[in-house]
């Protein structure tokens, strides 16, 4: 054993045996604290405004990044995810729980801090490497180190025991939303104002906004209203100097990092694992009927078999789908809501309404994984599934309904709608990151699960680049041709006058975001309908078509083949176990 072995040698798994008379419901706690950390992921959506208009600060200038940019740092947390799940799931069978939790931990927290780096300096390859590659292999280690250890502890309520573990993870937005948006209040600082519109002369250059203060040009932003409104701290409308002023967003990122890492390092050294053969006191193990009805093996498949298995691969499709279907709405949750409803609706729909419904997404994601994660003790994981898929797809083809109506006839019953549809969607993608733990140990065994478990991440790796991909693609492609309709509606002297520049110059406008939807908007024709509400439809209709393939994988879902068993591939570790 080498000296740095030896040294944290008090990390590995033989060194956290409970003894027999350890309370076993000590456990979920710590499994709890992890999550509700690396749960904030799904609170990623909050950051959004800020990361765009980072350097114009009240809107964004035309040298801030784009949301389609943004978007992808969140898909590339998801993917590291998977990977580091996939790679350290057999490593957690043989060091534990804790040593795994300890490296998450750095990961997690260091993450942040590199983030923080990209985001002072505006180097958006940082902001990648610290939140989406070093943070995604935290997310991925923490995410996997208390699932096994539970289902051990848990073979009675193996959904329940999951459920519980992986409720954390829904519930860290629930926590990290309002958290986030206060220290983003905190942090704030206005850029510097030089007054309404008509009070400063400008010009526009290659799509850009000047102003002329003492025959020097100093590129300025133009802010509205309802950009304002959007603010951590609202000012007036008007012209604001580029490069002045702060999100805040770096120094959330620092404050952030440093105190998840106290809390998962924390939570880490809690954990124990079962002493050998423990069973809890007073079990019986499930009859053989009922174990053939709950499609529960009593034999266990070595993780490197399980590839082999078309039930690995149904299931890795079966979870690949469900979570693009959500992954993508969960990622821009908070731009979704403004968008469909912020001009419809603009007296309810504001920049709190939009915050609070991203910490409801995270509440019905919480309560969700422990509901359908303990239902599926009783109905079995196969029935669960079956729910998730034809529920989910009704939902998720009702959105684009109540989005056109509402664009026809505002009214807060399609809000109420939308909001009540969108949510049972949200408990269903998280009651199935709860219920698949539970379903690869019926299929598979417990011997190997966390392991199987981490390498059936690599579809929500998958996952995180298809969801959020196909919505910013598709809604782009819908932002694209809405601006074009607009701007043909408009007189093109008005147009020059609010921009500018001529309707020939249109797509430099449109790439230094000098015109918008929005700002079409104030200028179009009496009784134009705004066309941001249905921006999300195509991609609504997408996601209901995913589901309805998920169904029918999880519909031909048998048992493994005795051929497949650790007695038949390999005999010497089944009669070790």
């Amino acid at each position: 054993m080498s000296k740095s072995q030896g040294a944290l040698s008090f990390l590995n798994k033989e060194h956290i045996v409970a003894d027999k008379s350890y309370n076993r419901w000590l456990v979920p706690p710590a499994s709890i604290a992890i999550h509700l950390c690396i749960g904030s992921v799904y609170a990623w959506s909050i950051f959004n405004p800020a990361l765009i208009n980072q350097i114009g600060v009240v809107t964004s200038a035309a040298d801030d990044w784009s949301l389609s940019s943004v978007v992808w740092i969140f898909s590339t947390a998801i993917v590291f995810l998977g990977l580091a799940a996939a790679l350290g799931g057999k490593w957690l069978e043989k060091v534990g729980p804790r040593k795994v939790g300890v490296l998450a931990a750095f990961c997690w927290g260091g993450g942040f801090l590199i983030g923080s780096l990209g985001i002072a300096y505006h180097q958006l390859w940082l902001v990648y490497l610290g939140y989406g590659a070093v943070g995604g292999c935290g997310l991925g280690l923490a995410y996997v180190s208390p699932v096994s250890t539970l289902l051990r502890w848990f073979p009675d309520r193996r959904g329940m025991a999951t459920g519980m573990a992986i409720m954390g993870f829904g519930g860290g937005a629930m926590i990290g939303a309002p958290l986030k948006t206060w220290l983003l209040s905190v942090f704030y600082q206005a850029p510097e104002y030089l007054g309404k519109i008509g009070d400063v002369q400008l010009i526009t250059e290659g799509g850009r906004r000047f102003a002329l203060i003492a025959s020097e040009k100093i590129e300025v932003v133009v802010a509205s209203i309802s950009d304002m409104a959007k603010l951590p701290v609202p000012g007036p409308e008007g012209i604001y100097v580029v490069g002045t002023g702060d999100t805040g967003a770096a120094s959330v990122f620092v404050t952030l990092g440093i105190i998840y890492f106290i809390v998962m390092i924390i939570a880490s050294f809690s954990y124990r694992v079962p002493p050998e053969n423990w069973q809890p006191e007073g079990w019986t193990p499930p009859s053989a009927d009922e174990s053939a009805k709950k499609m529960i093996t009593d034999k266990h498949v070595h993780i490197d078999q399980a590839l082999k298995t078309p039930q690995f691969w149904r299931l890795w499709i079966m979870l690949c789908l469900n979570v693009t279907a959500g992954i993508g709405v969960i990622g821009v949750a908070k731009t979704m809501m403004t968008e469909i409803f912020g001009s419809t609706l603009p007296h309810v729909v504001d920049a709190s309404f939009a915050a609070t419904y991203v910490l409801m997404i995270s509440v019905f994601n919480m309560v969700g994984r422990f509901f359908w994660a303990t239902t599926s003790d009783s109905i079995g994981r196969k029935n669960t599934y079956n729910c998730f898929f034809l529920l989910g797809m009704l939902l998720y083809v009702s959105i684009p309904f109540v989005a056109t109506q509402v664009s026809i006839e505002p009214s807060v019953m399609w809000l109420v709608l939308f909001y009540g549809a969108t949510m049972i969607i949200f408990t269903m993608y998280g009651g199935g990151f709860a219920t698949i733990p539970a379903y690869l140990a019926d299929v598979f065994g417990t011997l190997h699960v966390g392991g199987i478990h981490g390498r059936l991440l690599t579809a929500w790796s998958t996952a995180g680049v298809l969801g959020p991909f196909a919505i910013t693609y598709l809604r782009q492609i819908s932002v694209d041709n809405a601006i074009v309709d607009l701007s043909q509606k408009i007189d093109p002297a008005l147009f020059l006058q609010t921009f500018g520049s001529g309707i020939e110059q249109l797509q430099n406008l449109v790439a230094a975001k000098t015109v918008t939807i929005a700002k079409l908007m104030e200028i179009v024709p009496a009784g134009t309908v705004d066309p941001t509400s249905s921006l999300y439809n195509t991609t609504m209709y997408a996601m209901a078509t995913l589901l309805v393939i998920a169904f029918v994988a999880n519909k031909g879902l048998k048992h493994v083949e005795d051929r497949h068993h650790l007695d038949n591939t390999h005999p010497e570790l089944a009669k070790a176990n």
